[in-house]
């Protein structure tokens, strides 16, 4: 069996024709210059200096060689051999608030956008874990079911915004617990991970009961808190004005809660990473307490590997080209 694995690479055969085309234009222009500067009485002397089968021959060489190359380009395989593809990782659902105070711009853009940026930078370095998204402010969503398919999640999670859930406030305990109940509801998978960004802020859905709850089950809650500890005002973007959210004409500031979020950590067996409004990479979080941890089969197929075979093409189109450039035109005097 053969194919090609890059044939996007195909198109450069379009460019064949005019490279063709060049090459003839230039030997015409070669002839006439000739006619046109050399006498008349002297062009069969000329002519009889060169030989046209090597001329033919070193032209066979160019165009083959560059055939081959477009050919090595493409990626040639062959001999594919079937394999059982084993992967192994943990399931790892990322709950992200986006309530109206995650619109807060003490970090850039905002806070949720730079919980996106978190969530998708984990993504990135992921081993073959299934993720999964909920969002929540006063109410919760699953935005993706686990799933090994990156770029869905990823687009999904491009998308998320404070108008996918009308209900405001921001009921954390609520989220854990239907994390708890829908997306890890198999009591005997032990390999469960929750990343929950927010900023902290419930005062209503009981999140230190929840979180309880959830270590009794053996789901691992790190949280991460994003914001300032001190307050910041949030802003109000509509049809180009802007505005700050106000309750009973007083300026609403939101403040992260870090001692509900290092308390959830705690009691789960997770980690609590104190982000405020500073740069922060999630990547040691992920290597060093997910990536580690015992993981699951989570997938086993077969596979075909194929060969790589470009090397042989490129081969002999070097040696075509080496070939060329020593061959001369002129016909070997006796």
């Amino acid at each position: 069996m053969f194919q090609f694995a890059n044939t996007d690479n195909l198109i450069w055969f379009t460019v064949l024709p005019l490279i063709i085309g060049l090459w003839i234009y230039s030997q015409y222009r070669k002839n006439k210059s000739l006619r046109l500067y050399a006498n008349l009485k002297a062009h069969p002397m000329l002519g009889n200096q060169f030989s046209p089968p090597k001329q033919w021959i070193r032209t066979f060489l160019i165009f083959g060689s560059l055939i081959l190359l477009i050919i090595t380009l493409m990626r040639p395989q062959g001999n594919p051999v079937v394999k059982t593809v084993k992967k192994r990782g943990r399931d790892l659902v990322f709950v992200v608030d986006v309530s109206r105070s995650m619109l807060a711009e003490d970090l850039k853009p905002n806070r949720l956008g730079k919980a996106k940026q978190l969530v998708s930078d984990v993504v990135d370095i992921l081993e073959g874990d299934r993720v999964g998204l909920l969002i929540f402010s006063g109410a919760s969503a699953i935005k993706s079911p686990l799933t090994l398919d990156y770029n869905y999640f990823k687009n999904v999670l491009d998308r998320i915004s404070p108008d996918d859930i009308s209900r405001g406030g921001t009921h954390i305990g609520d989220a854990i617990r239907t994390v708890s109940e829908r997306l890890f509801y198999d009591n005997d998978n032990k390999y469960r991970d929750v990343i929950l960004i927010t900023d902290g802020e419930d005062h209503e859905s009981f999140p230190i009961e929840a979180a309880e709850a959830a270590a009794k089950r053996g789901i691992r809650i790190h949280t991460v808190g994003l914001g300032d500890p001190d307050g910041t005002a949030i802003p109000i973007r509509q049809s180009g004005t802007y505005s700050l959210l106000k309750y009973q004409n007083q300026t609403v500031k939101t403040r992260l809660d870090e001692t509900t979020l290092k308390k959830i950590a705690e009691i789960t067996r997770g980690v609590f990473i104190p982000v405020r409004t500073h740069r922060v990479d999630l990547a040691d979080l992920y290597h060093n307490h997910i990536a580690v941890a015992e993981k699951r089969e989570a997938e086993s197929r077969e596979s075909k590997v194929w060969s790589e075979l470009f090397q042989f093409f490129l081969g002999i189109a070097i040696l075509m080209l080496i070939a060329e450039a020593l061959m001369g035109e002129r016909r070997i005097s006796i």
